[in-house]
């Protein structure tokens, strides 16, 4: 069986992704038939945009079913940016038209949007730091402090604090990389967070859910 899949639902920087990923000593394939993913170890799930577009897409291709399919199953899982998002129950991001959008509700947490703070733009983007919140086999390694790259307009509001690894606060506390069973996401781009992202990949290459 091989080992990695990158999930392509047309919403994902997956070069990126699959470069950090043979720096850290493997050869990722990108997906984009729902049958091929029965054939690796592990999934990923990247994502930039839309919610509600990339959950349209998800269930437009299959591929939704096909990785929900792979959680099932116990195979490891990791969310990148949207692809966090789209782990939670759901999104505030259509609040302002009156409506919000359903995730794949695999953790229990509300994706919102981040208020209106003197002095902080909306998208938070660059680098920042992350608090340690838990003992995980995917922080291994990862420094109270740590510096990662962030771009999003909307953040994970996590119901239960046991399923937050890392932290991070931008005018409002928020999670940066949550776990629950085989599931686990993170909301910077570690592709993009050089060698402490490249740690993450790492990790998660070596997880084996228990």
């Amino acid at each position: 069986m091989s080992r990695v899949a990158i999930v392509d639902y047309g919403m994902g920087n997956l070069r990126s992704v699959a470069n950090a990923l043979r720096q850290v000593g493997t050869e990722p394939a990108i997906v984009d038939r729902p049958e091929d993913l029965t054939h690796f170890e592990r999934v990923i799930l990247p994502g930039v945009g839309a919610f509600q577009q990339a959950m349209e897409h998800l269930d437009a291709s299959g591929l939704g079913a096909a990785v929900d399919g792979a959680r099932r199953s116990g195979k490891p899982i990791l969310g990148i940016c949207l692809g966090m998002q789209l782990m939670c129950r759901g999104s505030e991001e259509g609040a302002l038209a009156g409506a919000s959008h359903a995730g794949l509700g695999w953790v229990d947490a509300q994706v919102r949007r981040f208020p209106v703070r003197p002095g902080l733009k909306v998208p938070h983007m660059g680098w920042d730091d992350v608090q340690r919140a838990g003992a995980h086999p995917l922080i291994e390694g990862v420094a109270d402090g740590s510096d990662y790259y962030f771009v999003h307009s909307y953040y994970v509001d996590c119901a239960h604090g046991d399923d937050v690894l890392l932290a991070g606060d931008y005018g409002v506390p928020y999670c940066a990389v949550f776990a629950h069973g085989n599931v686990v996401g993170a909301q910077f781009h570690p592709e993009k967070s050089q060698q402490a992202g490249l740690r993450l990949l790492k990790n998660f290459l070596a997880w084996t859910p228990c």
